[in-house]
């Protein structure tokens, strides 16, 4: 499949590292609801397609209006993230559209602390139990 070079729909959207695991893999998360050749639906309408007819659709102009395309994924072994959100060491908020899609990229981090009512530049560097 060849894409069209310069498709103002593809050029405009921004391609982000999705993670250290098979790095030529594209990812397209997107909250379209039609059906795309592989697509694995979550939570709120998101979803997760890897085909290729996506990428197609969206060269031709008739794309998901909300994307974002990420080459590779990051991996845990068997119970690692378990034990990670066990020892604090992520902050979990709920999926927002309004982040996901449109918040400047360098600012969605903040952004989705916020909307946890976690202000980082107060957050330690270390984690606690009582």
């Amino acid at each position: 499949m060849e894409l069209a070079p310069g498709s103002d729909e593809l050029s405009s959207r921004p391609l982000v590292a999705g993670g250290p695991v098979q790095p030529d893999r594209g990812f397209v998360l997107h909250d379209d609801p039609r059906e795309w050749g592989s697509t694995l639906r979550f939570g709120r309408g998101l979803a997760v397609t890897t085909s290729r007819d996506i990428l197609a659709a969206m060269a031709g102009g008739d794309g998901p209006g909300n994307v974002l395309v990420a080459l590779g994924y990051a991996g845990w072994t068997a119970g690692q993230l378990e034990a990670e959100l066990v020892e604090n060491s992520w902050l979990t908020v709920p999926a927002d559209h309004g982040i996901l899609f449109h918040s400047p990229l360098d600012q969605r981090w903040q952004a989705a602390a916020r909307s946890a009512g976690v202000d980082l530049a107060r957050l330690a560097g270390y984690a606690g139990h009582s």
